[in-house]
């Protein structure tokens, strides 16, 4: 397959060159957990009652006016470094290019939103506490969402207390245990589907070290220390909750995770490290 190159994003690299990926398929960096979390959530009963009627109520278009209202959106003239992040990554991933904004937040944070007209937000906490390329693999990961068609299952996790409440209301309470069987699906394929954009996000930077720098700072960066902070020594905290494979510590494991809409970041670290020995290499040398 015929290949195309584009610079870097960050300054520190401007002399790597980046391979674009034209002609992406998400199949082709789908983490395996998110290709069954996605088959078990479509098996569920009453899931296509369930979309259509979130899409009905217009609450897609709802946070898309709120989201415009109260956010600031990035062009080529405002906030052009995140804009030309935003750009360059589209291209590397082989993506149309969706709105991004900058929301007023101190908590490190950025969302994929929408279906039919999907948004990216990050919080300006977020972006104070990254560099440009780890910007870039958070902008890389959001993309990934998009490209992997994420987007409308996370407009359900999103409205959780909406969905459980509708299929309670057109089953007359029966369907209570449902809701709740699908808010447990829902977020276990959140889960999975953030393992999927992770890689994403290294296809973006083309390192592993920004990705793992993104996640330590979001695991617990501190604004002026973060020059003190050490990805082996953060890589050598992952191979410590990772190395404890006792019964009662996958109990716990199980139990911490089951209602998080993230897996920890230390298993994100893991799981990125791991593709990008294997699934990573292979895919940047087809397209090399």
């Amino acid at each position: 397959m015929g290949s195309s190159r584009a610079p870097s994003s960050n300054k520190q690299t401007l002399r790597r060159q980046l391979v674009t990926f034209k002609g992406l398929k998400p199949s082709q960096f789908q983490h395996t957990a998110d290709a069954s979390a996605t088959a078990t959530l479509k098996a569920i009963p009453g899931l296509d009652f369930v979309v259509a009627k979130v899409l009905e109520h217009g609450l897609e278009r709802a946070l898309y006016l709120a989201n415009i209202a109260s956010n600031v959106r990035v062009t080529n003239k405002m906030f052009p470094r995140l804009h030309k992040s935003l750009v360059w990554a589209c291209r590397i991933l082989d993506v149309a290019e969706p709105e991004l904004y900058v929301q007023t937040d101190p908590m490190p944070n950025a969302w994929t939103f929408g279906h039919t007209r999907p948004f990216i937000t990050l919080t300006t906490g977020l972006v104070d506490s990254l560099g440009d390329e780890e910007r870039l693999f958070v902008i890389g990961h959001e993309l990934g969402h998009i490209k992997a068609g994420h987007v409308l299952y996370t407009t359900l996790a999103m409205n959780l207390a909406v969905v459980t409440s509708l299929i309670a209301q057109a089953t007359l309470g029966a369907g209570r245990v449902v809701g709740a069987s699908l808010e447990l699906a829902i977020r276990e394929w959140g889960r999975a589907a953030e393992l999927t954009a992770d890689r994403a996000g290294l296809l973006c930077t083309q390192s592993f070290k920004p990705c793992a720098r993104a996640f330590m700072k979001l695991a617990g960066g501190v604004q002026g220390l973060h020059a003190e902070m050490n990805v082996e020594e953060f890589m050598r905290q992952v191979h410590v909750y990772d190395g404890d494979a006792s019964v009662l510590g996958k109990v716990y494991k199980t139990l911490l995770v089951a209602r998080r809409s993230h897996p920890f970041t230390v298993m994100r670290a893991k799981e990125l490290a791991t593709w990008r020995e294997s699934g990573y290499v292979a895919l940047l040398k087809h397209y090399q």
